[in-house]
Order: structure tokens, then C-alpha cells, then sequence
């Protein structure tokens, strides 16, 4: 990533340093090098294209902190908050065009387009999320068209490279594995912003209500809720800067009303999907650390 990376500039050399401090789990790449090793064949070049995904992957994180004007992310400020937003804007796109010049370097045409399709997912995505007039009006449809674009389009992506270096054959069949945990995965993370403390998640709780986000705990919630706790959602996301006593109110009502239960259902069966998936893989030491996954993304706590 480093290498990728490396360029005569002093301001983005210290944007990229901060960036690498900030790197969480490194998920994406690693999913990318079990995905090439199901068949214990994994190529060389499959650690450029993991540093590739994650460099994309931290490119949709500055773009978003600085579209949702965040200062925190994993526990440290923001690429916006530390410089500025101009930086931060120009800083994604240095990040995203620095992953493309790696895979023109590496000359693998079909790669390109894997991740190419990805980015574009995901920009659209976000397009989908901001053109949205009313927040409270977002459904599940919507909702899963979302983290599908957002999340899930790029997990699909790195296991479907991973697979073309050095399991070819299982390409369809990781690209449908990726989709499934990415599923998994966002919904989890949404759940997680309703039930973690912020010295955990890295992000105050609450956050996506603070923001006026509407995730599947509250879309559930909404289907059921009483007038006077539908009045109480209303006043939320009517007020540009909620405090903390509406917000645990709302997290109560989402609680009271199964919206959490429900989130944690729907995500178990996205991740059983992804478990079917690897059915039909050979027995591998990969194989079985991509079940593992599973169940590290079902039980995290941040």
C-alpha cells in the first residue's frame, strides 16, 4: 500500500500517513488472499490487488466523512476534520486513481473490471442515498439496494479477484460469497451503532440518527410503532442537531418495537446464505477461515 502510495507531495504523503494509522481490520484484503488460496494455488500478484481493494475501500471512507461531514472514523479524526474538506475530496480521488494505476500496471483487464464495476456501485450508491427526499420514507427495498451498492458490491469484488488468482473456476461462486457477508456485514454494523458504546465502534453512538440515517433497526421499528412514538422519531429527524436524550430515546423505541431482533434475523440470513456458498467449495484452511468470517462478523462488537 505503501508503494501504491508514494508520491513527491508532502501534503498527501501525510494524508496517506494518517490514513495508514487509521486502517481498521484490513477485512477486504484479507478476504481477497483466502479467496485465492480455497484451491491452495494463490498467485503472487494477489497481494497487490489486496492492497488495491483496501486502498479503494479507504477511498469511499474519506469520500463519505467528507459528504457526511464527520470528524471521527475508527477513533481518530477525520481526513476532513484533521485538514480540510477540500483536502479531503481531492485525497479519495488521489486514492481511488493511484488503485487503478496499480491494476493498469499489473495489466489484468478482467481484475480492472471487477473493481471498476464496484466503484461504480458504490458511487451510485451514494447518489441513491442523497437524492433521497425523505428519510423516514426509505424502505427495506431501499435500504438493501443501499448497503448492496455500498458495502456488498465491493466484499463481492475482492473475493471474486481473489478467486482469479488462484481459483478461477469458484469465480461466481466467491463473487456471490463477498455479496452475501457484505450484506451481513452493513447490517450488522447498523445494528452496532444502536447497541456499541463509542470507546468500542470507534464513532459516538447514535450516530446514524444524529445524521438522520435511516437504517433496517428503525425501518422495522416504524412498521409497528405507536402514534406517540412515531411523534418522537418525527421530532428527531425534524431537528437539525438531535441531543443525546432524543437519540436514546429513539434507540428505546427501535428496542421495544423488535426493530433490533428483526435487523439481527435478517442479517443471520444473509450470512447463512454465504455459508451456503461455501458448500460447495473443497475443504481448504481457506475455506474454513471464510466460514470463521461468518461468524466473527455475526458476533463483533465493533
Amino acid at each position: 500500500m505503501w508503494r501504491i502510495v508514494a508520491v513527491d507531495s508532502a501534503l498527501l504523503n501525510g494524508v496517506s500517513e494518517h490514513l495508514m494509522l487509521m486502517k481498521g481490520k484490513m477485512l477486504r484484503p484479507t478476504l481477497l488472499l483466502l479467496s485465492s488460496e480455497v484451491e491452495q494455488s494463490a498467485e503472487s500478484r494477489a497481494a497487490a490487488y489486496a492492497a488495491v481493494v483496501e486502498l479503494i475501500h479507504l477511498a469511499t471512507l474519506v469520500h463519505d466523512d467528507a459528504v457526511d461531514h464527520s470528524v471521527l472514523r475508527r477513533g481518530m479524526p477525520t481526513i476532513n476534520a484533521l485538514f480540510t474538506h477540500q483536502v479531503a475530496v481531492i485525497a479519495g480521488d488521489f486514492l481511488y486513481s493511484r488503485a487503478v494505476q496499480e491494476l493498469v500496471r499489473l495489466g489484468d483487464l478482467e481484475a480492472l473490471r471487477v473493481f471498476a464495476k464496484a466503484s461504480n456501485e458504490l458511487t451510485l450508491g451514494e447518489m441513491r442515498q442523497l437524492s433521497a427526499l425523505d428519510a423516514l420514507q426509505f424502505s427495506e427495498d431501499d435500504y438493501e439496494f443501499l448497503i448492496r451498492a455500498k458495502t456488498a458490491a465491493l466484499f463481492s469484488g475482492a473475493c471474486e479477484v481473489g478467486a482469479l488468482c488462484g481459483a478461477a473456476r469458484f469465480r461466481d461462486r466467491m463473487a456471490a460469497y463477498g455479496s452475501h457477508l457484505g450484506m451481513a456485514f452493513q447490517v450488522v454494523d447498523d445494528l452496532l451503532d444502536y447497541t456499541g458504546a463509542s470507546e468500542t465502534v470507534g464513532k459516538p453512538t447514535g450516530l446514524d440518527l444524529k445524521e438522520h440515517k435511516v437504517t433496517l433497526p428503525l425501518i422495522a421499528a416504524l412498521r409497528t410503532m405507536p402514534r406517540s412514538s412515531r411523534e418522537a422519531v418525527d421530532a428527531l429527524f425534524a431537528t437539525s442537531e438531535p441531543d443525546d436524550t432524543q437519540i436514546s430515546r429513539v434507540i428505546g423505541i427501535v428496542l421495544e418495537e423488535g426493530g433490533l431482533d428483526y435487523a439481527r434475523e435478517r442479517g443471520e440470513e444473509y450470512a447463512s446464505r454465504a455459508d451456503e456458498v461455501l458448500a460447495g467449495l473443497p475443504d481448504s484452511p481457506a475455506r474454513r477461515a471464510l466460514q470463521d468470517t461468518l461468524t466473527y462478523v455475526m458476533e463483533r462488537r465493533a
